[in-house]
């Protein structure tokens, strides 16, 4: 499916957006790759979810990217014997192994690994940060704290620990049969939360085993310290900006999420800008202005998707939150001072033939009238490269391979299209001169840039250039074999 935009949008589903009309409309509105959020729902209801979408793929033959959402390890505090307390400025708190229901002194948080790692001076947010406690000494089963932000705490609240690194591992048992069952089902991207060094990358893609890409949710202070190792660890990276904000001062938030998109890019991997991008339009139809200046900071920064939570996955309105994200990428990319952002934030990037072969192939298709860059792709890197590039022609990647497809739906400009095995160039060349004609990138006088591989079906080959007529008689008679 024809998009008239380069970055790409993601769409979670939930009760808002389950229905196979609903998820269609979804993709047809602009959404080109689908999160199930592990947090929510049975195994039974994802897997329909899953099989709604591949039929929304093949009815309208169109790569769809599924990207599942593993939970990670949820660290809350116990019950209270008044279903709440009142915690104010200045007043001591305890936080324990004890199980016993809490009180206005003291409540559970049964989680041992917190206290093994927790020092006096050591923050604790409760609630998405709107209690702030402070350790003031503690052991391996209690910490006594004094409440530096009070509030209303309430049953199994949530809570950060900011300041230390926690030894608990980035999957819990829930993820791992959630790991386990979402790969059976053929997902294309897995989203890693709690990532805290690469060693928790590691343990995803070892249970994966290469049946889907991993993705790692930057949401700890300590993943943005480890960022450049927690990058090289993984296929893809989200700047989940909900528990970042939290854990960190909110003004530093976005000088962090500039810094990571351009690490990101400049390792061709495929980066997600997320969380409250258009909140209001839970309940509002429109969408307020900042969030919309919001939504064109992230692509300005070259952000490869931005993603839609709770707007399209319980909101009221999830089909104009896609359409608003999809008219404000158009906009923006119309805008010639998006232009002038990208070329100045390229780099010369890598020195390897590939490198080469795609830079060569953004700058022809710049200077002369070229429609688009086809590249052959086999695992999908000669593509990412391409995208790593952010050329303002159309990249078709074409590939054999239906997964190869479904994983480039997240990447920059990338139009995917499943193509039969080419085993000489210049059958290379005709799949993409049809595929740039029926996909309405270019006409039969119009010219494209063709990158592949010889030999042929074998990843990290890219070693041709060629620039050819769409026009399939002329190949006939002028290309080599």
């Amino acid at each position: 499916m024809k998009r008239t935009r380069s970055v790409k949008i993601v769409a979670t589903l939930g009760p808002a957006s389950e229905t196979y009309e609903t998820i269609r409309a979804l993709h047809e509105a602009g959404a080109d790759v689908f999160r199930l959020n592990m947090s929510h729902g049975s195994h039974e209801e994802i897997a329909k979810k899953h099989e709604i979408i591949r039929k929304v793929e093949e009815d309208l033959d169109s790569p769809i990217g599924i990207l599942a959402d593993l939970q990670g390890p949820k660290l809350r505090v116990g019950v209270f014997a008044n279903g709440s307390e009142e915690l104010v400025e200045g007043a001591k708190f305890r936080l324990d192994l004890d199980k016993t229901e809490g009180d206005l002194n003291r409540v559970c948080l049964p989680h041992p690994e917190i206290f093994q790692a927790l020092e006096p001076g050591a923050s604790l947010l409760v609630n998405d940060g709107k209690i702030r406690l402070k350790v003031e000494d503690c052991s391996s089963e209690h910490a006594n704290c004094i409440v530096t932000t009070g509030g209303t705490i309430s049953n199994r609240k949530g809570v950060n620990v900011p300041d230390v690194m926690l030894p608990l591992a980035a999957l819990s048992e829930k993820d791992r049969a959630d790991l386990e069952f979402v790969c059976s089902l053929g997902v294309d991207w897995l989203a890693l939360s709690f990532v805290q060094r690469a060693k928790d990358v590691f343990e995803a893609r070892q249970l994966a085993d290469g049946r889907a890409a991993v993705l790692s949710k930057i949401e700890k202070p300590q993943a943005v310290e480890n960022f450049d190792e927690i990058l090289d660890a993984s296929d893809g990276i989200m700047v989940a900006r909900g528990d970042l904000g939290v854990e960190l001062p909110v003004a530093a938030v976005p000088p962090i999420q500039k810094r990571l998109i351009r690490k990101s890019r400049a390792a061709a991997k495929p980066v997600i800008v997320a969380t409250q991008m258009l909140e209001s339009m839970i309940e509002s139809p429109m969408p307020t202005r900042a969030e919309v200046s919001d939504v064109a900071t992230a692509i300005y920064e070259g952000t490869d998707a931005i993603m839609l939570s709770a707007e399209s996955a319980a909101g009221q309105y999830p089909i104009e939150a896609v359409n608003t994200m999809n008219r404000v990428a158009i906009e923006v990319e119309g805008d010639p001072t998006y232009r002038d952002v990208i070329v100045a934030s390229r780099q010369a990037m890598g020195d390897s033939l590939a490198d080469g072969i795609v830079a060569a192939a953004r700058e022809i298709a710049e200077k002369t009238d070229i429609k688009a860059i086809c590249c052959f792709t086999q695992s999908g890197t000669t593509a990412l490269l391409t995208s790593r590039e952010r050329p303002f022609v159309p990249i078709l990647a074409l590939t054999p391979l239906r997964d190869t497809a479904r994983r480039l739906a997240l990447s920059w400009g990338c139009y995917c299209v499943e193509t039969a095995k080419v085993d000489r160039f210049k059958g290379a060349v005709v799949s993409a001169a049809r595929a740039a004609r029926s996909g309405g990138f270019a006409s039969e006088t119009d010219q494209v840039v063709v990158t592949a591989g010889v030999p042929f079906n074998v990843p990290g080959t890219t070693n041709i250039l060629r620039i050819a007529p769409c026009d399939e008689r002329l190949i006939y008679n002028t290309d080599p074999e």
